[in-house]
Parts: structure tokens; C-alpha cells; sequence
């Protein structure tokens, strides 16, 4: 694989900048395009998931974005150093029943020296929303991107 700039040892600049592309990508909710992002033998731990490799990971976002419906993300940075990036999101989705929920997270990133994660551990709470709660709709326009968001 090329490259997949930013290359570590990040920056705070090089890490925001690997956390906006990972919020891009994600909100594109193609689970093949996102999965170019991680090594071939890439672990996770998503919730009480364990994969490992692009086909796992190609797999489990793609029986997420089927359950997790009209699904929109932020990402914030966190902390970094070296080749690790921590970061803390939200998302909103609905479910098959029309339920709204947001979900509330912290990853912990791992990099190779090409800019491939190698490691992604997340933990997630999800609390039931009203649709009129809502305050994530679709991609981060331009104008709010590295605006931090609220907890709640």
C-alpha cells in the first residue's frame, strides 16, 4: 500500500488533520473505502467486537451502517503522541424502528510508519434521543470543522 498521509510522529496539527479524514471517511458510511485506511491485519475492538483485518472491518461497518440508519459522526481530537492518536466522538443515528440515538465514544488509535492504523480500540454508550434533540445532521460542514463539541 502507499502511503496514507499524515505520516507519523504526528503533530497537533498532522493529528487533527488524521481525525478530520477519519470523520470524513466514516460519514461517507462505505464500509470498503473506510477499511482502506487500516493495515491488512488491522485489530479492533469495536464495543464487545473483536475483528481482525480489512475483510472483518469491511464487514462489521458494513452490518453497522445497515443498522444503525441515516448515521452522522464527529470526531474530536483527544490527545498524541508519536504514532498514537486518541480521540472522543459522537454520532447520531436511527434505528430499524425509527429511534433516534446518540452515541458517545473514545478511540484509541495505533499507526505504521505509512499512515495505516494498525490498532483501533472504541467504547461506546449509546443514550435514546428525540429527533427534536438532534444536532448532528450529515457531514461536518466546513465552517464547524475543529470546532469542538459539547458532552451532552
Amino acid at each position: 500500500m502507499s502511503p496514507r498521509p499524515p505520516l507519523p510522529p504526528f503533530t497537533e496539527e498532522t493529528a487533527r488533520q488524521k481525525v478530520q479524514a477519519a470523520e470524513d471517511a466514516w460519514n461517507t458510511r462505505d464500509p470498503e473505502k473506510v477499511s482502506l485506511a487500516y493495515t491488512e491485519d488491522s485489530v479492533w475492538r469495536n464495543r464487545d467486537r473483536f475483528v481482525t483485518g480489512r475483510e472483518a472491518i469491511v464487514a462489521l461497518l458494513t452490518d453497522k451502517w445497515n443498522r444503525e440508519r441515516d448515521y452522522a459522526l464527529r470526531k474530536e481530537l483527544w490527545t498524541y503522541t508519536g504514532n498514537r492518536i486518541a480521540v472522543r466522538f459522537q454520532y447520531e443515528c436511527r434505528d430499524a424502528e425509527g429511534r433516534w440515538w446518540r452515541s458517545y465514544g473514545n478511540e484509541l488509535w495505533d499507526f505504521d510508519e505509512q499512515g495505516l492504523m494498525t490498532r483501533r480500540e472504541a467504547s461506546i454508550n449509546d443514550v435514546r434521543i428525540e429527533e427534536s434533540e438532534r444536532r448532528i445532521h450529515g457531514p461536518r460542514p466546513e465552517a464547524e470543522r475543529g470546532v469542538p463539541f459539547p458532552v451532552r
